[in-house]
């Protein structure tokens, strides 16, 4: 018997992923700062992801680890009880060289409190 929480995600092969789906990922504040986030601390559960932004509905943010799945930023993937979430930062610099790199490096946007 498979439970949500374990269930195998599909994930699109970098050579398949196109720049105008990465951008569009990365072009949502919330995202970019997840993208940020996974990229100084690597590996993370879901949960720990959304600590960061506890404000926001689970469903806004099941919706933006879906784009940045489907977009081939991240991997997520079942671990036990939990899932990991990672920065698929290698394949994403070898199909767009240092694309990540100029984003990360951007000064992060100031978003209202």
């Amino acid at each position: 018997m498979s439970n949500a929480t374990t269930r195998r995600l599909p994930h699109p092969e970098l050579t398949d992923v196109e720049l105008p789906a990465v951008l569009f990922a990365l072009s949502d504040p919330a995202r970019l700062d997840l993208v940020r986030q996974l990229a100084a601390q690597g590996p993370l559960t879901v949960a720990q992801c959304q600590a960061t932004e506890p404000g926001v509905p689970k469903s806004t943010f099941s919706h933006h680890l879906k784009t940045l799945r489907e977009a081939g930023l991240i991997r997520n993937d079942p671990a036990g009880r939990q899932r990991i979430v990672t920065l698929r930062k290698a394949e994403v610099d070898e199909r767009f060289p240092a694309l990540l790199d100029a984003v990360l490096s951007s000064a992060p946007a100031h978003r209202p409190a």
